[in-house]
């Protein structure tokens, strides 16, 4: 069978020529007479494969020297514990934006360990916009400051880094770059510690990545368990217990392929081309819907509505026929939703918007 054209939120598609390498490798990697599954995590062959996927990373991202990079488990809904229990300090409260189904999972899990204090909500209008940070009503005090720049769920994306010296002073901005990371380029050095899970744009399920500042590490609430502790990780390169190899591995190939293309800003051009397709078309139809302000609509989530909901099972059976999977929406928004990660191929969004065009045409 062919491959399929997957827009999935997550686990998403991965890039073909990282498959085929993976495939390749997979029996005995490089000659060595082993799979990367079965090395050992401390044996030269895998640490050189761990400390070149974080080089590469850091050429990538361009993160400065006094971040540590860490390749963790549990998911960035783990994070959405750990950085509470690692980055409260002493302080009273942290600082919240609440633009979706994720920002209200970190403000909850936050809760467990100190007060929140939410700066600015879209909740008032279905989380389909992101309050403009004149809008945020910031804490000088705040132990950090934690937004998620792309909602996945519900396809609002924040293009700016939020600039806190004015109003906050030395607070650390925490960021859930889950799917947003590596689509474009970021500036860290404006970031205290950035998370991201890696089923999206790094790699497969089960790898969680955390880039911390330094100064931010070894203070954790009073009861923290080893395993949250930022430091146990840090100090140990990541291998105090067994690190998720294989993830850490196919990551790797993830990374040197976008150095290969050109980097990050290619990839921006790239996805600003896609998205670009497919809001071009679903805006200029009557018969399917944006419901993401203009501003703030995402590159990597697109949600859309069908203009009669009956008509939904019929899209998407049509769409599966024609090799496009993985479009329906949200449990929690409805409708669809096309994942554009960096792996979706231009060819694959002219598909669907070619299929949208047919299906208006059949059903408008």
């Amino acid at each position: 069978m062919e491959r399929l054209y997957n827009f999935s939120a997550g686990p998403a598609a991965l890039p073909l020529e990282v498959l085929q390498q993976a495939r390749d490798e997979l029996v005995n990697w490089q000659g060595c007479g082993m799979s990367v599954m079965e090395m050992s995590h401390r044996g030269k062959e895998y640490m050189g494969i761990q400390a070149q996927a974080e080089a590469d990373l850091r050429e990538l991202m361009g993160i400065p020297a006094n971040y540590k990079v860490l390749f963790l488990q549990g998911g960035a809904s783990s994070q959405f514990a750990m950085v509470p229990m690692n980055l409260y300090r002493g302080k009273a409260s942290a600082d919240f934006l609440n633009t979706g189904e994720w920002s209200k999972k970190a403000i909850h899990e936050a809760l467990k360990y100190g007060a929140v204090n939410v700066v600015a909500s879209s909740e008032d209008k279905n989380f389909t916009y992101a309050p403009t940070q004149d809008a945020w009503k910031l804490d000088p005090n705040a132990a950090y400051v934690h937004y998620t720049p792309n909602e996945t769920i519900g396809g609002v994306e924040i293009f700016w880094t939020p600039d806190l010296a004015k109003l906050a002073g030395e607070v650390p901005l925490v960021a859930d770059m889950s799917s947003t990371i590596l689509s474009r380029p970021i500036d860290v050095s404006k970031f205290g510690l950035i998370y991201a899970g890696a089923q999206k744009n790094i790699g497969p399920a089960g790898l969680t990545l955390v880039i911390v500042r330094e100064d931010l590490i070894g203070q954790v609430v009073p009861g923290t368990p080893t395993m949250f502790d930022y430091r146990t990780h840090s100090e140990n390169g990541s291998m105090y217990n067994t690190p998720p190899t294989y993830g850490i591995y196919i990551a790797g190939l993830v990374f040197k392929l976008l150095k290969a293309k050109g980097g990050l800003a290619e990839m921006e051009k790239t996805n600003r081309l896609k998205a670009g397709l497919l809001y071009d078309c679903i805006d200029a139809s009557g018969f399917y819907h944006s419901p993401v302000a203009r501003e703030n609509r995402s590159l990597m989530n697109i949600p859309f509505t069908l203009k009669d909901a009956a008509l939904d099972e019929a899209f998407l059976n049509g769409a599966k026929a024609r090799n496009l999977v993985q479009l329906k929406g949200h449990r929690l928004s409805g409708g669809m939703r096309a994942s554009l990660y960096n792996a979706m191929p231009v060819e694959g969004v002219r598909a669907l918007v070619e299929f949208m065009q047919e299906f208006e045409r059949a059903h408008g």
